[in-house]
């Protein structure tokens, strides 16, 4: 009778431990996959751009030299491809090979530019048309300083380029680019601190922006940004140490994408390197935490959406640097 007992409680035990596993399995949804590994040199500080749904990859750094090469993702076959042209050439960057370049994409075309070359800042930008699958320099010089560690944007039909730093130190004046007119413009510095490194991304015409270092600080201070009306609205920032919502999001060379209305901060440097995802919803100017990125924590990384997924690629740990390609379908 006592062993029956004993037996009946080692099976309630089991039942509410299955219960409680599949309870947390439904709450804590499994929601990165691992993709094919980037097929060109492993590499950190690259730059990316997507144009009509299909991302291309460039520039970075080998832990040797600055690359120039250009490889695309085929979402169909779900590889990465060196990109060729009609003479099935290699195409490549035609300016000096760099990393921490920044890129933009308006009316179907990319531009890349500024960056290191390993002794000196850069301010030359080229376009890029797929089409073509060729590379051009633009005739209008960048009127800022040369840099890199920027970042830049696209909303409005006007690329966007600001931040950043070079050998006099961190910069926080923001210039657009017309491409109708191959004309950069001047237009307001962001009102706060000069950094390097920030983070960004765009939901609609809206800029989100934020992070970033200063004099070895990581800044906390979260904007958004109207290309239209030039103008700057400061949000809650990114440190909320108190109830009821309590995260520091302060870093540097995240990545990030933006899946449907929704931005999404994976990963980065707060003086350790980081795997943490979140979500940033506009609606209520707050944050939510995803599952963890499951690759190794990295910095200086590649973030792209293409439709309801976000893709993490290359980047690096210290001395180590990474290839592979991990997928994201948020499921929350």
């Amino acid at each position: 009778m006592i062993m029956l007992k004993n037996l009946l409680k080692v099976s309630i035990l089991a039942m509410v431990l299955m219960a409680s596993a599949c309870k947390k399995e439904k709450e804590d949804p499994k929601e990165w996959v691992r993709g094919s590994d980037f097929e060109g040199t492993r590499r950190s500080g690259a730059t990316s751009f997507v144009i009509n749904g299909k991302v291309y990859i460039t520039g970075g750094f080998d832990g040797e030299k600055r690359l120039n090469d250009l490889w695309t993702y085929n979402e169909e076959k779900s590889n990465w491809i060196r990109v060729k042209n009609d003479k099935a050439e290699d195409v490549v960057f035609p300016g000096k090979a760099r990393n921490y370049a920044v890129s933009f994409t308006v009316n179907g075309k990319a531009y890349v530019g500024s960056g290191f070359d390993g002794k000196d800042a850069l301010s030359d930008f080229y376009e890029y048309d797929p089409l073509l699958k060729t590379w051009k320099k633009i005739a209008a010089d960048f009127p800022g300083e040369a840099r890199y560690g920027a970042i830049a944007f696209a909303a409005n039909g006007m690329g966007v380029v600001g931040t950043g730093t070079n050998k006099s130190g961190d910069l926080v004046d923001f210039y657009t680019y017309n491409p109708l007119t191959d004309q950069w413009k001047k237009v307001s510095s962001l009102p706060s601190s000069k950094r390097s490194n920030a983070f960004t991304f765009t939901i609609g015409e809206t800029v989100y922006i934020g992070g970033g270092l200063n004099n070895g600080s990581y800044l906390s201070d979260f904007w958004r940004y109207s290309v239209k009306d030039d103008s700057w609205t400061r949000l809650n920032d990114l440190n909320r140490p108190k109830k009821p919502y309590e995260y520091n999001l302060s870093r540097q060379f995240a990545s990030t994408f933006v899946i449907g209305n929704t931005g999404y901060l994976i990963g980065g440097n707060s003086g350790q390197l980081l795997s943490s995802v979140w979500k940033y919803r506009a609606d209520t100017d707050d944050w939510k935490q995803h599952e963890d990125f499951k690759g190794a924590a990295r910095d200086a990384a590649i973030g792209f959406s293409i439709g309801n997924q976000g893709f993490i690629t290359t980047g690096r740990n210290g001395s180590t640097l990474f290839d592979d390609t991990w997928i994201f379908t948020p499921a929350k």
